[in-house]
């Protein structure tokens, strides 16, 4: 006869399973998050061991680096460190194949990334991106007349947060206007973590495919966008495959990452005091608010993998040639050796050298374009709307879990 505090003896089969539930937490610890914020064990390992090895399943390890100087080092030498997709997939053991290369500047190295982003460049200096301030204006105006028109209790990410930076993209890259509606779709599962490698990639496939096909359609009668301009000043020199890497990666660091970021940023201005939105119509102020709140809130939680090109240390940690570092930019974005109390957002912190955009020749190339885009919603959206507040209690606002880009699945206002 078992008595009412016997205990049932754990099979192997059950101590299997959680030792593989720990393994998974503990691989997974960098991209969750607790609100806005990283849970304490990634501090805690930043303070402890800033350069540790993780497991992942399949077999595939990797080096977390969490340490300011550290992180420094790995993603600002690109004579130490590869990007080259080739190399992810030697890692993964096959999981991503060459198939799968999305091209663009992610996982790309010199010189074909020098010639990439050479291209690349002179179409985000803030000169060429003020052409589009009276655009993207008018496409913030036409969301925010959607989101009062949907009423008291819309969804903020549906209604502006997605829609923005995609119609911004599609402007840029001059996508065809029946496409538009479902543009930002290409995004969809490319940060899904539990979904699989798999599953990120055949979503990079899909975008890919359609990429070629507007290629197509520019080689054959160049647009005003900047596919056109590539192809008119750089045609002879990039592929159609070239040219459709480059325009996903503008894709997938334009519209997923900036529609968190403006989800993210309300929600943390709507809980700030009223003078800190009230201070949104100086221009100074904005530009000190809109860092403050790239730091705060880092929405890409890991960099591109990096891959020791030699045996090395890094923060004294031996690292050998072939194997995977992944820089932690949340961790980062917190460090003490930063500035004081960077565990909070605070509206007037003067700006500091984050990494909510990167570091060294990865840096994203349309970090000023992001920026531009949250110095004309954030002023625009409380100028109109001073008042706007969450339509439902804090604990009902669904945060993503374990997402590379961190933000909220919907985000119910009123006002």
């Amino acid at each position: 006869m078992v008595s009412e505090n016997s205990q049932v003896p754990e099979t192997d089969e059950d101590a299997a399973m959680a030792a593989q539930a720990a393994a998974m937490a503990e691989a997974f610890m960098p991209l969750q998050r607790d609100g806005f914020d990283p849970i304490p064990a990634l501090g805690q390992t930043r303070e402890t061991q800033p350069v540790r090895k993780l497991q992942f399943p399949f077999g595939i390890s990797a080096w977390l680096v969490t340490g300011y100087a550290e992180a420094r080092k790995v993603l600002g030498d690109p004579a130490a460190f590869s990007n080259d997709f080739a190399r992810l997939t030697e890692t993964t053991g096959g999981i991503a194949s060459a198939e799968q290369d999305p091209g663009g500047l992610g996982f790309a190295d010199p010189p074909f990334h020098t010639r990439m982003r050479k291209a690349l460049t002179p179409e985000f200096t803030m000169r060429r991106l003020q052409r589009l301030v009276p655009r993207i204006e008018e496409i913030v105006d036409q969301r925010l007349d959607a989101l009062q028109q949907a009423g008291p209790g819309a969804d903020f990410v549906e209604q502006v947060a997605m829609p923005v930076p995609s119609l911004v993209i599609c402007e840029l890259l001059d996508v065809p206007f029946p496409d538009r509606e479902d543009f930002g779709r290409l995004t969809g599962s490319r940060f899904d973590i539990f979904g699989g490698v798999g599953t990120g990639l055949d979503a990079i496939s899909d975008s890919l495919e359609y990429m070629g096909e507007l290629v197509a359609q520019q080689r054959a009668d160049p647009g005003e966008g900047l596919l056109g301009m590539l192809i008119r000043e750089h045609g002879d020199d990039l592929t159609d495959r070239e040219l459709a890497g480059l325009a996903d990666g503008l894709l997938v660091g334009g519209h997923e990452t900036t529609a968190s970021m403006l989800a993210l940023g309300t929600l943390v201005l709507m809980q700030a005091e009223p003078e800190v939105r009230a201070s949104l119509d100086d221009e100074a102020a904005t530009r000190k608010i809109v860092e403050e709140l790239l730091r705060y809130l880092t929405v890409v939680q890991m960099a591109f993998p990096r891959f020791a090109k030699e045996d090395m240390e890094v923060g004294g940690v031996p690292i050998a040639a072939g194997e995977m570092l992944l820089v932690s930019l949340t961790a980062n974005d917190r460090d003490p050796a930063l500035g004081p109390d960077l565990e909070r957002f605070v509206a007037d912190r003067e700006p500091v050298s984050h990494f909510a955009f990167g570091h060294g020749i990865h840096r994203c190339v349309g970090a000023e374009l992001a920026r531009m885009e949250l110095r004309i919603a954030y002023p625009r959206l409380f100028a109109r709307l001073p008042d706007l507040q969450p339509a439902v209690p804090a604990g009902q606002i669904a945060f993503r879990d374990y997402s590379v880009v961190h933000g909220v699945e919907a985000l119910p206002v009123t006002w």
